[in-house]
């Protein structure tokens, strides 16, 4: 029968099964236990660089290790009698080679600065992933509004009709905004990709270890400095699901006017059967379920990320228990976000959009009256505030034409705007929706020529992006390859 070989020594007796399973953060280390294999791998590597450990005591090790590797670790090392994945894993070493052996290869690091390092190697795999289902979602989003570039919608404020735009702006609008999320996570990797290993319990150790080697074997680019802080803090976990936290709250929103959109009121998408559900009673319903699943999960994250700080926020240094409570909120966030973000570059990538219903509410409410209240400062001399106070008084009267503005003009300035030559026809023209569309030639504006330049630019940024995201992986992948062949080597295959 496999035992906590670290309490042999210090604590006597055997725990009841109820404050073993209380203790073990089993549960959540299944996420981390390939990182463990590789920290151990990297471990060793650099004891017996150092020659801290026997040639002949490394090759059993390194042998056990790479079965490990190739064959999946024995499930018998997530057993809640070992209270973590880290003692589960060595006891299997001890079983397999023999504590002369296995004994040796927790020497000049303590489970604290292994937790840590596990924590940050699978923390980057994840952002990492989510970095390229947000590139999906992006490219998704751009391909979307070349395709719909000309496509007229109303915009709202407070849920109003407020000025025409196109379909391609307002998919452009969530797309730089989900940069901006790929930027936060991106420069978030930097703060996570530090190794702690060899930070030890918190004030590092006697031997004369190599952390540079370790660092290099496990794909990291920096080292954590202080010791102390390399093992306790926990605000790259924090700074992740922050980060997760806001790119949910934009995914909530795009949700939101998903569910508005297929509504039967505003019919201005159909979501692909695959994303929505029926009625168990109502058998005419097409829930948009998926989108408002997302929505919830937005709470989800937010709250793992509220949870985590809690758990933070009172603890000083250095290591403490608590932490391991920060472990599953940092999966539980991390789950939701990842799954959320894949479901909806799908669900957007499927859905049917409906130009002719978008164009036929693009004028409603008087939504191009803006544009009249621009043409009559732009061509007929007027300041804005009197302009706005006169098509205000004429989408007063319940219609805007010829006629009413005249009046508006009398009323509200003293003036005849027939006298200046405004006439029906250049109302008319005023308050086409493709028209005011086309007059927002500026950066940033919905005019074809416009969007068709932001394509290009945000095209150019998620290229760079995903180049980044490649040089990242192929870093990880040529470390692994580096540390797998060295244990190779060291087991004499």
């Amino acid at each position: 029968m496999r035992h906590d070989q670290i309490r042999e020594g210090r604590l006597s007796g055997d725990r009841s099964t109820q404050i073993a399973h209380y203790l073990s953060s089993m549960e959540a280390d299944h996420k981390i236990a390939s990182a463990d294999l590789f920290v151990d791998m990297a471990h060793l590597a650099m004891l017996s660089r150092q020659e801290l450990i026997g040639d002949d005591h490394a090759k059993l090790l390194a042998a056990a290790l790479l079965r490990m590797y190739t064959d999946g670790i024995p499930k018998e090392a997530f057993d809640e009698r070992f209270e973590d994945i880290h003692a589960g894993i060595e006891g299997e070493l001890i079983a397999e080679v023999g504590k002369e052996a296995g004994g040796r290869l927790h020497l000049a690091r303590s489970r604290n600065d292994e937790v840590a390092t596990c924590l940050r190697i699978r923390v980057r795999e994840d952002i990492l992933r989510i970095l390229t289902s947000l590139s999906s979602l992006r490219g998704v989003l751009i391909h979307l509004a070349e395709e719909h570039s000309g496509t007229v919608m109303p915009g709202f404020t407070h849920l109003q009709h407020a000025q025409p735009t196109t379909l391609a702006h307002h998919l452009l609008a969530y797309e730089e905004a989900f940069s901006r999320d790929a930027e936060r996570l991106s420069d978030a990797y930097r703060r996570v990709n530090r190794s702690p290993l060899g930070a030890a319990a918190f004030a590092s150790t006697g031997f004369p270890i190599d952390r540079d080697l370790t660092k290099k074997l496990l794909g990291f680019d920096e080292l954590s400095g202080n010791s102390m802080d390399a093992v306790s803090g926990r605000d790259f976990a924090l700074e992740t699901l922050s980060a997760l936290t806001v790119m949910m709250t934009a995914v909530s929103r795009f949700c939101e006017e998903l569910i508005l959109w297929s509504s039967a009121f505003v019919r201005f998408v159909d979501l692909d059967d695959m994303y929505c559900s029926t009625s168990s009673i109502m058998p005419q319903k097409k829930n948009p379920d998926c989108a408002e699943i997302m929505r919830g999960h937005a709470g989800t994250v937010a709250g793992a990320f509220q949870a985590a700080v809690i758990c933070v926020k009172g603890l000083p240094m250095s290591y403490n228990r608590d932490l391991q409570t920060l472990t599953p909120h940092l999966w539980n966030g991390i789950s939701h976000a990842s799954a959320s973000i894949e479901i909806l570059s799908g669900m957007i990538q499927t859905a049917l959009f409906n130009r002719e219903r978008m164009l036929e509410e693009s004028d409603k409410g008087f939504s191009t009256a803006t544009e009249l209240a621009d043409t009559l400062v732009r061509e007929y001399g007027l300041p804005f505030r009197t302009a706005h106070n006169i098509v205000g008084r004429a989408v007063r009267s319940g219609e805007i034409t010829l006629a009413t503005v005249e009046e508006a003009g009398h009323e509200m300035a003293g003036i005849s705007l027939l006298e200046k030559g405004l006439t029906e026809e250049r109302i008319r023209r005023a308050l086409d929706p493709s028209e005011v569309v086309a007059a927002k030639n500026v950066p940033g504006g919905p005019a074809e020529g416009v969007i068709r330049d932001a394509i290009r630019l945000r095209s150019r940024v998620l290229a760079d992006d995903n180049e980044m995201i490649i040089m990242r992986e192929r870093t990880i992948k040529m470390a692994e390859e580096e540390l797998v062949s060295m244990m190779r080597r060291m087991a004499g295959e």
